[in-house]
């Protein structure tokens, strides 16, 4: 059966430029409101409505359920309404299982469910397609009216979503309230080439390379000037403006090739980029030279020494201009190059985690000069120099919500405790320190023979169901894709960073021994 053809975007009856000053409108209001709501003690807080549209909205190949996980994944976001005079508008693709909010509802300390679920309303288009859900919901000016219609006071209202694009604007223009992120006018900022533009800004250290790169004979030109600059780099990286999870990138092994000066160096060049190693495997050189063309991208040393870590710091630019290091993580890393990532572990290694605190405050003012809002992260590689001391290359800026941000804010939705970027230590109010290890990929076909509910039960069973009493244990997220990809997420959380990779290996142990069991061949009823 053919795909239906999607509906079209209804147009908002403004020009560009009408568009772009409507917005900056509705963008003032967030400075009153933060400052009513930011700091108080919550009997003081005034009400307001938050309306969550986790929609993709970028270049990201999944459909269905793996959508509807992905908008799930920042369920987090339910920790607002510990807050009593807080409402949510929460919008998915498909209606979100019963039993998925009481699991999250039953975690949150000190809310009255029943009070909480008054308070939340689950709006979806129940469009299963692979497009973004803010494409979605523009499609549908009828369910923005809906929307619209539940929010008490637009000017006590403000919409959170995944990343921002001019179709996010658009949709906090059609809802008439401010968007908490940036300007889509400083999207550029969060891809490859307007990173490394903010890292030189901003004095930060960041890899030899070329950036604003439109084809490959842009490509070869920048690899032959970084060789001349610098005959030691065996390796570089060619990374597309706007990937995503290292799914635009590409490693061109340079090892034992002649000077750019020699007879025979453009041959072996080009056998070079011929082979190169592709982070997606659905790429070939037509197509990854055909993104370049697209996009634009960049050319980097591939960072290498003693050593060798990926750690990320976690941002905010309040409405306010305020700058605030949220997290760091050492992120996991797979993939044939090493480049997509899988997870993380929080905090950063102590070793470099206030190094890389201090480099991305740098970063974050200069973001925040420009203009940014709302949460963001910047990617470090890191390794140890001839001195044994920890030396940082800032890589990358996420300038949207990311990967790091869910199991964060689940640790802070659970425990109530705050991060200390001048130490690297996550404290809950007891005083205790908290760790976690975290992934959106454990994966197995034999794992498609649970539902959610299976989940919860086996965690329970196993007594891994995190604890508020000794606030440790394990958070179930991305449940949707169990029964049909085999795929779930997890954050664990222990006291020690032992403790918590040992709950995050005993979890996985314990699903896949439960998976074998059921999937096991049974006698029949009777027989």
């Amino acid at each position: 059966m053919a795909m239906m053809e999607p509906l079209d975007v209804i147009p908002l009856g403004l020009t560009e430029a009408e568009a772009m000053v409507q917005f900056e409108k509705l963008q003032a209001k967030l400075i009153p409101l933060w400052r009513s709501i930011s700091g108080l003690d919550p009997k003081e807080q005034e009400e307001q409505t938050v309306v969550i549209v986790p929609s993709q909205s970028i270049e990201f190949d999944c459909k269905g359920a793996e959508m509807q996980s992905y908008e799930e994944r920042m369920l987090f976001l339910l920790m607002l309404l510990r807050q009593p005079r807080t409402r949510m508008i929460y919008v998915t693709s498909q209606k979100i299982l019963p039993e998925t909010l009481d699991y999250y509802m039953s975690l949150m300390p000190g809310v009255i469910t029943s009070h909480a679920m008054e308070r939340f309303t689950n709006i979806a288009p129940e469009d299963r397609s692979p497009r973004g859900l803010t494409r979605k919901l523009l499609e549908r000016p009828h369910l923005c009216e809906k929307i619209r219609s539940l929010i008490p006071d637009p000017d006590r209202a403000h919409l959170i979503t995944y990343t921002v694009t001019l179709q996010e604007r658009d949709l906090a223009l059609r809802l008439g309230i401010p968007l908490y992120g940036s300007d889509p006018s400083l999207f550029y900022l969060g891809g490859k080439s307007g990173g490394r533009e903010v890292f030189e800004a901003a004095g930060a250290s960041y890899p030899i390379g070329l950036e604003n790169l439109r084809s490959m004979d842009d490509v070869r030109r920048a690899i032959s000037e970084m060789q001349s600059r610098k005959p030691t780099i065996a390796e570089t990286m060619v990374k597309l403006n706007d990937g995503i999870s290292g799914e635009g990138n590409a490693v061109i092994d340079l090892k034992g090739l002649p000077e750019p000066s020699d007879p025979a160096y453009a041959a072996m060049l080009e056998e070079r980029l011929q082979s190169m190693v592709y982070e997606a495997s659905s790429v070939n050189f037509d197509k990854f030279s055909s993104g370049i063309q697209e996009m634009g991208g960049i050319v980097e040393e591939r960072i290498q020494g003693r050593d060798f870590r990926s750690p990320s710091v976690q941002m905010r630019v309040s409405p306010l201009g305020e700058v605030e290091i949220l997290s760091t993580h050492d992120q996991l890393l797979g993939g044939p190059s090493g480049g997509s990532f899988l997870g993380s572990k929080f905090p950063a290694d102590p070793g470099y985690g206030p190094l890389i605190a201090s480099e991305a405050a740098r970063i974050g003012d200069r973001l925040a000069a420009l203009g940014a809002l709302g949460r963001f992260a910047v990617d470090f590689v890191v390794v140890r120099n001839d001195e044994d001391r920890w030396e940082s290359y800032a890589i990358e800026i996420n300038l949207r919500l990311g990967g790091t941000t869910h199991p964060f804010q689940i640790l802070q939705f659970l425990t109530e405790g705050n991060f200390y970027p001048e130490d690297g230590v996550f404290r809950a109010p007891s005083g205790q320190e908290k760790f976690y290890v975290a992934s959106d990929h454990l994966e197995s076909k034999l794992y498609r023979a649970f539902a959610p509910n299976d989940m919860f039960d086996i965690c329970i069973r196993h007594s891994l169901h995190f604890d508020q009493a000794r606030q440790t244990g394990v958070l179930l997220h991305m449940l949707p894709t169990v029964g049909e990809n085999g795929r779930f997420g997890v954050v664990a959380v222990g006291n020690s960073p032992e403790q918590a990779e040992e709950l995050y290996e005993r979890i996985q142990s314990v699903v896949r021994e439960e998976a074998r069991r059921v999937t096991e061949q049974q006698p029949l009823p009777g027989i």
